[in-house]
């Protein structure tokens, strides 16, 4: 079975991570923007920032097999720098339209605090005005009471339902996310968030219907495998195969297919490594042989 890790931050992840997540049977990604950890001091960051995620990172994953798709949004924890938020809204347009971009995001709240609501709804409103996909991000506090507040204001702008995915999902905002119409995603993530064991339950309880799997691996404790790991506990506690294929592959192909951005046709092929290729007359290739596989016959 192939999988789709739909929020996972590759810039953050090693080569090495690409060959496993492979190995693992791993063959598309979504890189929402997001935080990097340090706060940025001028808007060229989120421009050199937001051209790796269009550029680099994705012909990297081609490298290894992967399709690499992405998000474009002021993440909501930079929100609040409003000065350099507004002047990221400005340079917004320049790369959330370009080939690969599936969506507006992560955007949402994190401290739910009046200047990240001004930069989340300017974002939907943008969102709306070219008919895109909007990923939410969820606050870790106070998360159910924003999960509301989020799909409330989205609704307010105009986002139809089924063109909005909310991440960070728990039991606590799982029906509210699913009684709106939109799209509820989990982070397995390690310590904190979701974990596999959990996201069994909630696949036990409530069924597959717009429930999606993904790790929002980053730079910190996270794990890459984390959709193959789940899908596979899944197996062991006597989930429908057809259900683990639609959380782990076929409900985020569906929500994030409406961009236009995804070949589903292509994605459905095995994928073709030529790891001679460069870009920016750069390779993935650090002295070892390059990989070149046979085109697959028509």
């Amino acid at each position: 079975m192939q999988y789709f890790d739909p929020h996972i931050h590759m810039s953050s992840r090693t080569t090495d991570d690409y060959q496993n997540m492979a190995e693992a049977g791993i063959r598309a990604v979504i890189e929402p923007a997001f935080w990097m950890g340090q706060p940025r001091t001028n808007v060229g960051s989120f421009i050199d920032y937001f051209a790796s995620l269009v550029g680099w990172e994705r012909f990297r994953a081609s490298q290894f097999g992967i399709a690499h798709y992405c998000t474009i949004g002021i993440n909501s924890k930079e929100a609040n720098n409003e000065g350099l938020a507004r002047e990221a809204l400005e340079i917004l347009p320049n790369f959330a339209l370009k080939e690969g971009v599936v969506a507006i995001g992560e955007i949402g709240y994190d401290e739910i605090t009046p200047a990240e609501e001004y930069v989340y709804q300017r974002q939907l409103e943008f969102a709306v005005e070219h008919d895109m996909v909007v990923m939410v991000h969820s606050p870790h506090r106070d998360k159910k009471n924003g999960i509301i507040r989020s799909i409330d204001v989205a609704r307010e702008a105009g986002v139809p339902m089924n063109k909005l995915v909310i991440d960070h999902n728990n039991e606590e905002t799982v029906d509210d996310v699913l009684d709106s119409g939109a799209w509820a995603a989990f982070t397995i993530y390690p310590n904190t968030k979701m974990g596999s064991e959990r996201m069994v339950e909630v696949v036990r309880r409530y069924g597959p219907e717009r429930i999606i799997v993904d790790s929002s691996a980053d730079w910190g404790v996270s794990d890459p495998l984390s959709v193959p790991k789940t899908a596979n506990l899944m197996r062991k506690g006597g989930i429908d195969e057809k259900a683990i294929e639609l959380t782990c592959w076929g409900n985020a192909l569906a929500a994030y297919a409406q961009s236009g951005q995804i070949d589903e046709e292509e994605l459905a092929k095995p994928a073709v490594i030529d790891q001679r290729q460069s870009y920016n007359d750069n390779t993935v290739l650090r002295g070892q042989q390059p990989r070149v596989d046979e085109p697959v016959p028509n």
